[in-house]
């Protein structure tokens, strides 16, 4: 998966007034901790993580450059573990990143990308997405940024497991190897009325519209003479 870049300051107070300013000012309070990491308080640019955000989401590994003040800077591997946001404005309000260690496994949701145009939709079926996404298990610089789902050859009643994704051998799925990920299926028509049902409702319209106005008597036939 693809690393990101994320320039960060090192920020000393932690009590609301200091990060109210800190947030006037343009920055994003945040913190980044992990198993064997020691926490560090954080300020980062708004505009640099909404670009982030938007372009990744929060499944992007982030490197934290760091300065802390000092003639070097710190880099750290993470991911964003939370993001709060501002119910009613909508703007960040704090962001926590979580270490991650290149050494060791992590589960995480990859997307699929579904590929090609399916037969079934040529002869008049309708491909359906069942899954987005699945979990994975695998080292951190292991993990694909998308896994392709060819659904080229999927005819009507066809389906794609997820035992049929071609993954590579150091990532292991964990969902279930019978769930199915997309399929075709045909499209159901409204049926048309019988033609006997048409007809009797013909008639019942017909003997409405010249129907007696209710409440009225219709007079006796003459009699001949």
């Amino acid at each position: 998966m693809e690393v990101t870049d994320l320039a960060a300051q090192v920020r000393k107070e932690q009590k609301k007034g200091p990060a109210r300013r800190l947030r006037q000012k343009g920055f994003v309070p945040a913190i980044f901790y992990g198993r064997s990491a020691e926490n560090i308080l954080l300020a980062i640019k708004n505009d640099e993580l909404v670009r982030l955000y938007k372009d990744k989401k929060n499944h992007a590994f982030i490197k934290l450059l760091i300065d802390d003040g000092g003639s070097n800077k710190i880099e750290k591997l993470s991911l964003i573990k939370e993001l709060q946001v501002q119910p009613l404005t909508g703007k960040l309000y704090h962001v926590d990143f979580y270490e991650v260690d290149e050494k060791r496994k992590i589960t995480m949701e990859v997307s699929l990308r579904f590929v090609g145009k399916a037969i079934g939709v040529e002869n008049g079926g309708e491909l359906q997405h069942i899954r987005r996404e699945i979990k994975v298990s695998c080292f951190p610089l292991n993990l694909p940024d998308h896994i392709d789902v060819d659904v080229t050859n999927l005819d009507i009643g066809d389906s794609i497991k997820i035992r049929d994704l071609k993954v590579a051998e150091e990532i292991t799925v964990l969902d279930r190897p019978d769930s199915a990920v997309a399929a075709v299926a045909m499209i159901k028509v409204a049926k048309e009325p019988v033609k006997e049902e048409v007809a009797a409702e013909g008639v019942a319209s017909t003997e409405a519209a010249v129907a007696a106005p209710a409440g009225s008597t219709a007079a006796p036939a003459e009699k001949g003479k």
